[in-house]
């Protein structure tokens, strides 16, 4: 099995991860980035969904989710695990905690977000949008790498790239989410049309609006991506071994 990870503002980049693979040429025009593939570990590929450094930078409604998508599937990848920033709306998170969501909410809107077409329609079953095989996985891979995560939460995904309004975190409370951010959709739709297993990982960077105070600042949100890498990328490593080994 070869593993896709998807890294983003909470993992723009994963040592090792610098033999660059083809182009980013696709039928839905070019992804966010190159594929990148490890020297150590042949079975995995990292894409950046905001872009390398040196590139265009792509805010979240601006990716082109679906180039990304059917990159990875064209270049092997059989099983996705994806890097989430969030902010905390569940009063038991804390700024720094790891989080693998089960469910979601989709808040957006004008994002392209299928690849389906009249001609050929695809209704896909998407009642549970993380792959229960990849979450235990990830789940598996915490434990072995002894990094504590909340096992299961609802994501609330927004449009952006505005953060938002105290009513509308108390609106996704109401609803029941536990984390708010705004790339986890049209993604894992997109990844269960494609036939690509895929679930997430999410570092929270802040408490959402009205639940702490104002902020952050980028400078904020970056010290936090930075005292959490290792706690990441201890996870993710096993967790591709995890997906890899099934």
């Amino acid at each position: 099995m070869r593993v896709g990870l998807i890294g983003g503002t909470g993992l723009a980049d994963l040592e090792g991860a610098s033999r660059a693979i083809g182009d980013r040429e696709t039928p839905y025009g070019p992804a966010s980035a190159g594929l990148r593939a490890f020297e150590d570990w042949p079975s995995a590929l990292f894409l950046n969904r905001h872009g390398d450094d040196g590139g265009p930078r792509f805010l979240p409604h601006e990716v082109n989710y679906r180039a990304n998508l059917w990159l990875l599937r064209e270049h092997g990848a059989d099983a996705v695990l994806a890097v989430y920033a969030v902010g905390g709306i569940a009063p038991e998170l804390d700024v720094g905690d790891l989080v693998v969501p089960h469910q979601l909410i989709d808040y957006t809107w004008g994002r392209a977000h299928t690849v389906a077409t009249g001609a050929q329609p695809l209704y896909v079953d998407f009642r549970e949008p993380f792959d229960a095989a990849v979450r235990s996985a990830l789940l598996r891979a915490a434990a072995a790498a002894n990094v504590t995560v909340r096992d299961g939460g609802v994501y609330g995904c927004t449009q952006g790239p505005r953060l938002e309004t105290a009513a509308e975190i108390d609106r996704m409370e109401r609803d029941g989410c536990a984390v708010v951010g705004m790339t986890a959709m049209p993604e894992a739709a997109l990844a269960r049309e494609l036939e690509l297993p895929l679930a997430g990982v999410c570092l929270v960077v802040n408490p959402a609006a009205g639940r702490g105070p104002p902020g952050p600042t980028v400078t904020q949100a970056e010290e936090v991506v930075a005292g959490a890498r290792s706690r990441l990328v201890a996870l993710l490593r096993a967790g591709m071994e995890m997906a890899r080994s099934g």
